[in-house]
C-alpha cells in the first residue's frame, strides 16, 4: 500500500513575509497537526521551532522542501481562532505573520537560536552502525549532558553539520534538545503521606507506643501529621514536606527515619506555581444603586443591538462592581471572559478584588510572571488542565495587559477592556505595533462575542463612535455612595514664586494642606510625570549639559545610583566631578523628577512614610503588589509616582492629590496633548475622596488654560467638542487614520536621502497626504538617526487598498541599491 507524503507550511518566529514548506518524514505522518510546534532547519544552520499552519499533499515547486525534524508536541498549542487573529494583526498592523508569532508566543514555548542535542533515552550504546563523525558526536555525548550545535561543528571539525544531526536523528541516537522542550520545567513537591498499613487503628496505636519509649521526637511529628490532615477521614490525606517539617518543628532526620520504618511514604508530585485562592463572595451579594443597576441594564440592552457598548462612567462610580455582575453572568453561561488592563499596577490591585468572587476561576497573565507561570496559564486555558482537591476546575476569566490577548482561549462570551483610552494598550516596539483596545474587538468578533469599554475619560475615537451610533453609549455620572467629587484648587506657580511662596517645588497651600491631612491620619497621592531626581545637570558657567553617547537627549540623574542615566537606552555613566568644557566645578541640577520629590518631601515631613512608585521602584516581580498592598495597609503616607499612580488605583484613605507641573504634558507637541493632559489631570484626581470629599491641587503656570478649565469643571464633553473640530479642521483621527513611517540610519546623509525617496514615492500615489520626513523630537536613538514620513487616509477610501499601495512603495524603495540599508517600520494608527 502505497503511503502519502505530507507537507506542512509553517510559521517562524522570525520578521520574514509569508509561510515556509517543508516535507514531513512518513513516520511521522501521524503525529502531524495544525498548530503544533515541529523543528526544522531554517539557512544552513539554524534550527528553529515552528509551528505548523497547515497540512497539504502539493511539493513545492521552486525548490526541493527539507525535512522536519520532530514534532514536539502530543497536541496543539495554538488553535485556529488564533491563527485567524494572528493574520487580522498581521494584515491591519503591516507586519509578517511570524512577527505576530514571536510577540503572541510565551518565552517557553519558543526556541532560542542556539540549539542543543542530547542521548536519546531509548539508545542501547549500539555504536556500530555509526560512521567516524557520527560515532565522535555519540561519544562526547557520553561524557556531556547535551552539546550545542556549535559544540559539534568544532568536534568534527565541518560547518554543514545539519545532514550528520538529521541521520542521528533517524537513528534514534540523539533527541533536539530545545530550551523550548526544557524552558518550561514544572515545579515538583514532596508530598507524605501515612502508609496504607497504619491506617489500621490497632497497627497505629502500637506504633504509638513504641515511639513513645524509643522516639518520642518522631512520636510529636507523626500527631502533628495527623493533626494537620485531620486523620481518619475519607479522602486521601497528605502534606508538604516543608509544611510538615515547618508546622511540626521536626527535622529532617526524624520525617527520613519515619518513612524508612515505613509509617510514612513520599510522593513527588507536580505543583501548579500559581496559588490557590477560594472565593469568598459571590457576585449576587453586590447590591448596585440605583444608577449602577440602570447602567447594567442599560448595558444589556446595548449588547441586543451592538457588540460594543462604552460604559462612560466618574472616577470611582463603582464600575468594577458592575463588571463582576457581567462577568459572573457571562462565565455561568460556560464561556471565558478576557478583562484587559493598561498597567500591571492596576491588574496587582483588581486582581485580589475580583478573586473574593472567583476564587481560583480567575488567572493572571503579564510580562512580571516568569516563563515557567506563563506557560502554566497558557496550558491551563488551552487545556482546562488545572487540578484542585481531585477535581478538575480552569480559568474562566484572564486578567491582564495586553499580551493576555494572545491565550489560546476556545470560547469568549466579554472582552472588558478597563481604561479603554490608555495609550499603555498600544505596543510600540517590536512589531507588531498594534492596539490592544482595537484588536480586542475584533477577537471578540471572532468569538461572537461582546466587548465593554470602560473609562472615566474615554478616547475621542470611541467616544465619537458612540456619536455615529456604531457602539452603545452608557454613562454613569454620580460616584458610589453619592459621595461629592473632589475640589479641585489650582495654583499658579508663577504668582506663587513671584510673593516668593514656593518652597522647593511645593506652594504653600500644598505643603499645608499636606500637613493637615498628616495630622488627621489620612493619605497623599503626589504626581509627577517625569522619573528619576533631576532631568538634566548643568554647567553654571558655559550652559554645558550631559548627554546620551547613543542617543539625542540628556542624561537624567538618578541620586538612588549616583549616576546619569539615558532613559531610551539605558546608558549609564558618573556624575562629572567638573565640567569637561569649562572645566568649572559647579554643575547644578535643573528640574525635578519622582526621586527628587521623594527626596524634597522627607525634609518638610520627616516622620512621614513616603514611598516612590516609577519604573525605578517596580522592575522586580512583586514590588507593584507590595507598594499598593502597604498603601492599602496605611504602611504609607505619602506616595509619589508617575502616571502608574493616576490609573484606576482604589484608595479609601487618600484625601489629597497634588499635581506638581501640569505643564509639562499640555505644552508637548502632539495633535493628542490636550486629550492625554485632561485625561491624566482627571483620572489623577479622581483618585482622591474615594469614600468623602477628597481635594486635587494642580500646580502650573497657566492657570488660565482650557485643559485646566475643563478639569476643574469635570467637563469631558466641552474638551470632546473642542477637540473633535480640531481634529476635522486639520485631518486628524477620528475622522482620518494614520499610518506612520519611521526610518532609520547609523548615517545621517543616507537616511535623509532615502527618506527623501520613499516621501517622494509616496507623495506620487497619495499627493498631499503625505506629510514629511521630519526629524522627531529625538533624532537619534541606539546611534541610529530617526525620520518620520505620515500618511493620512479619509475615513471612507479602502484602507487594506492603500495599505497594499504602501507596502508596495516599501518593497521598491528596499530593492534600490543606496537605501536598502535604510530601515522602515511601520505603525498603523500611531498614538
Amino acid at each position: 500500500m502505497e503511503r502519502t507524503t505530507l507537507f506542512v507550511d509553517v510559521l517562524l518566529p522570525l520578521p520574514v513575509p509569508g509561510v515556509f514548506t517543508y516535507r514531513v518524514p512518513r513516520d511521522m505522518n501521524q503525529n502531524v497537526s495544525i498548530g503544533k510546534r515541529v523543528v526544522v532547519q531554517f539557512g544552513r544552520s539554524k534550527i528553529y521551532t515552528a509551528l505548523i499552519h497547515k497540512i497539504h499533499q502539493t511539493p513545492p515547486q521552486e525548490h526541493i522542501p527539507k525535512y522536519i525534524l520532530s514534532v514536539l508536541d502530543n497536541y496543539p498549542v495554538v488553535n485556529a481562532k488564533q491563527f485567524d487573529f494572528w493574520k487580522w494583526i498581521s494584515e491591519y498592523y503591516m507586519s509578517t505573520l511570524g512577527e505576530v508569532m514571536n510577540v503572541a508566543l510565551p518565552s517557553a514555548l519558543k526556541l532560542a537560536s542556539e540549539s542543543k542535542i542530547v542521548i536519546h533515552p531509548e539508545f542501547d550504546g549500539d555504536l556500530t552502525s555509526l560512521n567516524e563523525k557520527e560515532y565522535l558526536i555519540a561519544e562526547a555525548l557520553e561524557m556531556q549532558s547535551s552539546l550545542s550545535l556549535s559544540e559539534v561543528s568544532d568536534i568534527v571539525d565541518q560547518k554543514k553539520i545539519i545532514p550528520l544531526i538529521k541521520n542521528l536523528i533517524e537513528k534514534r541516537v540523539i533527541l533536539t534538545h530545545e530550551e523550548i522542550q526544557h524552558r518550561y520545567k514544572p515545579k515538583s513537591e514532596t508530598y507524605i503521606y501515612l502508609s496504607d498499613e497504619y491506617k489500621d487503628e490497632a497497627k497505629l496505636k502500637a506504633v504509638f507506643d513504641d515511639l513513645e519509649k524509643r522516639a518520642f521526637k518522631q512520636l510529636e511529628l507523626l500527631l502533628s501529621f495527623i493533626h494537620i490532615t485531620k486523620f481518619p477521614s475519607e479522602a486521601e490525606k497528605k502534606i508538604s514536606r516543608p509544611e510538615l517539617l515547618s508546622k511540626a518543628n521536626a527535622s529532617a532526620g526524624q520525617l527520613n527515619a519515619l518513612v524508612k520504618k515505613g509509617v510514612f511514604f513520599t510522593s513527588l508530585e507536580q505543583k501548579s506555581r500559581l496559588p490557590e485562592v477560594d472565593a469568598e463572595k459571590k457576585a449576587t451579594d453586590i447590591n448596585l444603586s440605583e444608577d449602577q443597576n440602570n447602567a447594567l441594564t442599560q448595558i444589556r440592552e446595548g449588547f441586543n443591538n451592538k457588540d460594543v457598548a462604552l460604559l462612560h462612567g466618574v472616577t470611582s462610580s463603582g464600575k468594577t462592581e458592575i463588571y463582576i455582575k457581567l462577568i459572573d453572568e457571562v462565565i455561568s453561561s460556560g464561556k471565558q471572559v478576557l478583562y484587559l488592563l493598561p498597567e500591571i499596577a492596576l491588574t496587582t490591585q483588581i486582581i485580589s478584588r475580583l478573586r473574593k468572587y472567583f476564587g481560583d476561576r480567575i488567572g493572571i497573565y503579564h510580562s512580571k510572571y516568569s516563563n515557567n507561570e506563563r506557560f502554566e496559564v497558557w496550558d491551563n486555558v488551552l487545556n482546562n488542565i488545572k487540578q484542585k482537591d481531585g477535581g478538575s476546575a480552569n480559568y474562566q476569566v484572564i486578567l491582564g495587559p495586553r499580551s493576555a490577548l494572545f491565550l489560546p482561549y476556545k470560547d469568549l462570551g466579554l472582552i472588558i477592556i478597563d481604561e479603554e483610552h490608555d495609550a499603555s494598550y498600544k505596543q510600540y516596539d517590536p512589531a507588531p505595533r498594534y492596539n490592544a483596545r482595537d484588536s480586542a474587538i475584533y477577537l471578540a468578533r471572532l468569538h461572537n462575542a461582546k466587548t465593554l469599554l470602560g473609562s472615566a475619560t474615554p478616547s475621542l475615537e470611541s467616544y465619537y463612535n458612540t456619536q455615529i451610533n456604531k457602539y452603545s453609549l452608557v454613562e454613569l455620572f454620580t460616584r458610589y455612595g453619592d459621595i461629592s467629587l473632589p475640589e479641585v484648587l489650582v495654583v499658579d506657580i508663577k504668582e506663587e514664586s513671584r510673593k516668593r511662596k514656593m518652597k522647593s517645588y511645593f506652594s504653600e497651600i500644598l505643603l499645608d494642606t499636606i500637613e493637615q491631612v498628616l495630622n488627621d491620619d489620612e493619605q497623599i497621592i503626589i504626581f509627577q510625570n517625569r522619573r528619576g531626581f533631576s532631568p538634566r545637570l548643568e554647567c553654571e558657567s558655559c550652559n554645558w549639559t550631559p548627554e546620551c553617547k547613543n542617543c539625542d537627549v540628556t542624561l537624567v540623574y538618578h541620586k538612588h545610583f549616583n549616576n546619569l542615566r539615558c532613559h531610551y537606552c539605558g546608558y549609564s555613566t558618573r556624575v562629572p566631578e567638573k565640567c569637561p568644557v569649562c572645566s568649572d566645578t559647579k554643575i547644578l541640577m535643573r528640574g525635578f523628577g519622582t526621586e527628587k520629590i521623594e527626596d524634597e518631601l522627607s525634609v518638610f515631613f520627616p516622620d512621614a512614610k513616603i514611598v516612590r512608585m516609577d519604573l525605578d521602584t517596580t522592575r522586580s516581580k512583586n514590588s507593584y503588589q507590595r507598594i499598593i498592598t502597604d498603601f492599602e495597609d496605611r504602611k504609607i503616607n505619602i506616595l509619589v509616582g508617575t502616571q502608574m499612580v493616576t490609573k484606576g488605583l482604589d484608595f479609601d484613605n487618600v484625601s489629597i492629590v497634588g499635581v506638581l507641573n501640569a505643564d509639562n504634558m499640555i505644552n508637548f507637541p502632539d495633535f493628542r496633548s490636550f486629550e492625554r493632559s485632561f485625561q491624566i489631570l482627571a483620572q489623577v484626581s479622581g483618585r482622591a475622596g474615594r469614600k468623602k470629599k477628597g481635594k486635587v491641587i494642580i500646580q502650573t503656570y497657566k492657570p488660565q488654560h482650557m485643559v485646566i478649565e475643563n478639569v476643574i469643571t469635570n467637563n469631558y464633553s466641552g474638551m470632546y467638542l473642542s477637540q473633535l473640530k480640531e481634529r476635522q479642521t486639520f485631518k486628524y483621527p477620528p475622522f482620518h487614520r494614520l499610518i506612520q513611517l519611521k526610518l532609520k540610519h547609523k548615517d545621517p546623509k543616507v537616511l535623509n536621502q532615502g527618506a527623501s525617496e520613499l516621501a517622494k514615492q509616496l507623495r506620487d500615489k497619495f499627493g498631499k497626504r503625505v506629510l514629511g520626513p521630519e526629524y522627531p523630537l529625538v533624532s537619534r536613538i541606539k546611534n541610529l538617526y530617526l525620520k518620520n514620513i505620515l500618511i493620512k487616509i479619509e475615513k471612507g477610501i479602502s484602507v487594506s487598498k492603500e495599505k497594499e499601495i504602501i507596502s508596495k512603495e516599501i518593497e521598491e524603495f528596499r530593492k534600490h541599491s543606496d537605501c536598502k540599508q535604510v530601515r522602515v517600520q511601520v505603525d498603523v494608527d500611531p498614538v
